[in-house]
């Protein structure tokens, strides 16, 4: 059973940083598309960052403040959320794509994304 669990979720202020992990269980996504996403009271799930062997994508919004990176061995997948700001609060979600990736095709498509975790909250008070 494949399973992603996200966890370094938590209320700071803004400015601070934090980092989430998510460890994935059951398979290896190496060749595999990995993403974060995230949602906001009210709002749809939106793309923050992703990453397929040395490619990173990231959305506008968070571009220069956040870091995604991977470790194959350990199978697991990071962000790195500097700077904060009140805006970034939301539950964020790990993703993983179930098919190696093809070398082409959109990253921040949800559609893509096979397996999710359970989501992490972080919340950024001004």
């Amino acid at each position: 059973q494949v399973q992603l669990v996200e966890s370094g979720g938590g209320l700071v202020q803004a400015g601070d940083s934090l980092r989430l992990s998510c460890a994935a269980s059951g398979r290896t996504f190496s060749n595999n598309a990995m993403g974060w996403f995230r949602q906001a009271p009210g709002k749809e799930r939106e793309f923050v960052a992703a990453i397929v062997w040395s490619a990173t994508a990231y959305a506008e919004s968070v571009k220069g403040r956040f870091t995604i990176s991977r470790d194959n061995v350990k199978n697991t997948l990071h962000l790195r959320l500097n700077s904060l700001k009140p805006e970034d609060t939301a539950v964020y979600y790990c993703a993983a794509d179930g098919n190696p990736f093809s070398g082409s095709g959109t990253l921040w498509q949800l559609s893509r994304y096979n397996y999710w975790g359970q989501g992490t909250r972080v919340t950024v008070s001004s």
